[in-house]
């Protein structure tokens, strides 16, 4: 799966240069965790702030953290994760609007383990999507 908003290892800074350079509130990414490998970010613009919001690969899907006493919960894929808190109300700052798409094509080199497929089923090919 390509998702147009993941960045790869986009840095702290660029990505929050990229998020606040409009000042609209609920502007997003994805990007590669500096801190932990492995981790994918969802950084969201809200008050000229960026909020970075970590997500989990598990055996069954991606969990989110989110507000403390939040219902931890599984999604199969990344772009349902994204489709919930496209919802006000959902655990976030604010509520995911505008994806800010990268510019530049899809890295070629790989840094993360962690697979962008829909299913968790076994695939007949020999090559796998990982991200950069």
């Amino acid at each position: 799966m390509d998702l147009p908003y993941y960045h790869g290892p986009l840095s702290k800074r660029d990505c929050e240069t990229l998020l606040l350079k409009e000042g609209v509130d609920g502007n997003f990414l994805l990007r590669d965790s500096e801190s932990v490998p492995g981790v994918l970010c969802l950084c969201v613009s809200f008050k000229s702030f960026v909020y970075t919001y970590r997500i989990f690969k598990e055996k069954y899907g991606y969990i989110i953290q989110t507000v403390e006493g939040a219902r931890k919960q599984i999604f199969p894929n990344l772009r349902e994760l994204i489709s919930k808190f496209e919802k006000p109300n959902q655990g976030l700052v604010v509520h995911l609007s505008k994806p800010i798409k990268r510019t530049s094509p899809r890295p070629r080199w790989r840094r993360s383990t962690i697979k962008l497929d829909d299913s968790f089923g076994n695939s007949n090919s020999d090559y796998v999507d990982v991200l950069p």
